[in-house]
């Protein structure tokens, strides 16, 4: 894999996986709840797990492509701000417009 399909395989996994835990009331999308509606700290748990696991697959990437670099704290606080802005969008579906009831 080149690095710039290695790179854009990340932010598009990053922007999924942001998104996955607004967008449906499952655990992961695979586990139901008992509660018919996920509650937010569910999903910001959820949102934390999804962000080691993009981090983990961009260390994999970056990895097969060569040695990986040593990343600093500022690195861990901009990726974790690039995932809150990816997420945004599944916030605003879930949280901000306003749904019928079925």
């Amino acid at each position: 894999m080149s690095s710039t399909a290695g790179g854009w395989f990340v932010i598009l996994l990053a922007l999924i996986s942001a998104n996955l835990p607004f967008v449906n009331q499952r655990l992961f999308a695979l586990i139901p709840l008992r509660w018919p509606r996920k509650p937010l700290w569910l999903r910001l748990v959820e949102l934390i797990l999804c962000y080691g696991i993009a981090g983990a697959a961009g260390f994999a990437v970056e990895a097969s492509l060569g040695n990986a670099f040593p990343q600093g704290w500022q690195f861990y606080a901009i990726t974790a701000c690039m995932m809150l802005v990816f997420a945004f969008p599944g916030f605003t579906w879930q949280y901000l417009v306003k749904h019928r009831a079925a």
